[in-house]
């Protein structure tokens, strides 16, 4: 067994072991339990939560002196999301866990949305100032608010390897396939070029970030939007089937053409769960370093 073979397998254990039921079972508990203790604020501020994306956030588009305004903040959380988060979030829940992991994606999100709610306004409320910078995210509020500093340095070095590291890795080969796939450009040559775009950016600090990310997104989810409803236009005939099949395969996969890719309840509730938070970050502790410093 070569290197490459023996990394696969080490990685698919310790993808199961912390992908496993316990871990699913606490990130969507985690969401269930802050939607309770908020009342349902995902449906009760909806539509003031529409009202602050899409007014109040664009009259504030001047950053602060000492940290982002509202709308880079929000920008700066879904940079990743829009775009190669959903798209490969998606695409390998489907793969590995079939059509019903869809359902549980959506299960995962109206729970994360109270989750990455209580993220944000905890990130808030222990946000502090050091070198004349705001600064704040779950390592803080574990520290000050827990009162567990080992659980926040535990914290840190994970969110550093994961978002520093695994996270990057994933999202740059996803846009070096794409790009293979698209023009046959190399991907290593692809892979250089996302860097220097990259480094280019995070070199003028989290300022900078935010003024690249006030720009690029909203045209980023506007393509992406316009994208995902072309292929829906083109593809009308079937989209009655691919709701049977998600609603269908959630809780009967076998059922779903003979059972796809041999896809279980429990494979399509994991993927369904693990690549939601992927997709949509809530319960990563990834965002509220964005929103503690709006």
């Amino acid at each position: 067994m070569d290197v490459q073979a023996e990394l696969l397998v080490l990685v698919g254990k310790l993808n199961s072991i912390l992908w496993g039921p316990i871990m699913l079972v606490i990130l969507l508990g985690t969401g269930i339990y802050y939607t309770i203790r908020t009342n349902f604020i995902q449906i009760r501020f909806l539509k003031q939560a529409f009202r602050q994306v899409f007014g109040n956030a664009f009259k504030d588009r001047d950053s602060k002196k000492e940290g982002l305004s509202s709308f880079q903040s929000l920008t700066t959380a879904i940079a990743a999301q829009v775009g190669t988060g959903n798209i490969v979030g998606v695409a390998t829940a489907i793969a590995a866990g079939g059509p019903g992991a869809i359902f549980w994606m959506w299960v995962s999100a109206f729970f994360g949305m109270s989750t990455i709610f209580s993220e944000a306004v905890l990130a808030q409320k222990f946000k502090t100032t050091r070198d004349g910078a705001v600064v704040g995210g779950p390592a803080y509020y574990i520290s000050q608010g827990l009162g567990q500093k080992w659980l926040a340095v535990i914290f840190a070095i994970c969110i550093v390897l994961a978002l520093g590291f695994m996270g990057n890795m994933v999202q740059a080969n996803s846009i070096a396939v794409s790009i293979n796939n698209a023009f046959g450009i190399n991907q290593l040559y692809a892979g250089i070029a996302v860097a220097l775009l990259v480094g280019a950016v995070i070199i003028g600090g989290v300022k900078q970030i935010g003024k690249v990310t006030e720009i690029l997104v909203p045209f980023m989810a506007i393509i992406y939007i316009l994208g995902g409803l072309i292929v829906i236009i083109l593809n009308i005939e079937v989209l009655l089937p691919a709701f049977k099949m998600i609603f269908v395969g959630a809780f009967s996969p076998q059922s779903v053409g003979g059972g796809v890719l041999g896809a279980t309840i429990k494979e399509a509730f994991r993927y369904g769960i693990a690549r939601g938070i992927f997709s949509n970050e809530a319960g990563l502790g990834s965002t509220p370093h964005a929103h503690a410093i709006a």
